[in-house]
């Protein structure tokens, strides 16, 4: 029975996912902020920032609740089951630091062993974790992926780049009130994933540099439970 129930709620998340195309490819969105490439078997998600709370105590900022962690790799695991995924591209700043990578729970270390168990895991480099967390997988500082490159930060217009960094989020207007959501960004060339962590905030797409990177025909897709891909808001400074 349990198992039944599994399958319609793996059913109707998937229902909720949003298909794009780039690069010659199809990507699913995922509600969670997570990004599909299913002819790949690749799951990729961005700037977990795992360990936020324990940083921002250690350096005298207010307490935060530390469940940022539990809830980050709750949703991670739920992804995994959704997909199957034979690859996961953690895309950089999978840690809010080293200290606080080197500082997870037993609890934390031994999950993310589970998920990893039975498939290839990447950990990209990030501003805030560059270098190796004494976690397996591999670590790289970009993948290439034909006909996809997977980095942390946005360079030079590469067709079919992913990437992360800004946490890009999106402001709009429904129903008489203002809805505010993390959301991935595409044009032609370049794909911009929300910040899969928790106290992670965002940045508007309206904000430089996001409204500059990205190209008038730039979409954006808001995560939450039924994905919306609007045209990208632009502010006057945006690219003509």
């Amino acid at each position: 029975m349990r198992l039944a129930i599994a399958a319609v709620e793996r059913q109707e998340q998937k229902m909720n996912n949003f298909d794009f195309p780039f690069a010659g490819t199809t990507l699913t969105a995922l509600p969670s902020g997570g990004l599909w490439w299913q002819s790949g078997s690749l799951l990729t998600v961005s700037d977990l920032h795992l360990g936020k709370s324990e940083r921002v105590a250690r350096r005298g900022g207010p307490m935060l609740p530390p469940y940022e962690t539990e809830d980050a790799l709750a949703r991670l695991d739920a992804d995994i089951q959704l997909t199957r995924a034979q690859t996961v591209v953690c895309l950089g700043d999978s840690f809010d630091d080293l200290i606080a990578a080197e500082s997870l729970t037993e609890a934390a270390s031994l999950w993310i062993t589970r998920l990893q168990a039975g498939r290839r895991w990447i950990w990209i480099e990030g501003n805030h974790d560059a270098g190796p967390t004494g976690l397996a997988g591999s670590h790289l500082s970009e993948l290439a992926a034909p006909p996809l490159t997977f980095r942390h930060i946005t360079r030079e217009r590469t067709h079919g780049e992913i990437s992360g960094h800004y946490h890009p989020k999106a402001t709009v207007q429904a129903r008489g009130r203002t809805i505010s959501r993390a959301c991935f960004l595409y044009d032609e060339d370049r794909l911009i994933l929300p910040s899969y962590g928790t106290y992670t905030g965002g940045l508007l797409c309206t904000s430089q540099p996001l409204s500059s990177l990205m190209s008038p025909k730039a979409h954006a897709i808001l995560t939450g439970t039924n994905p919306v891909c609007i045209p990208m808001p632009r502010d006057r400074g945006a690219r003509p």
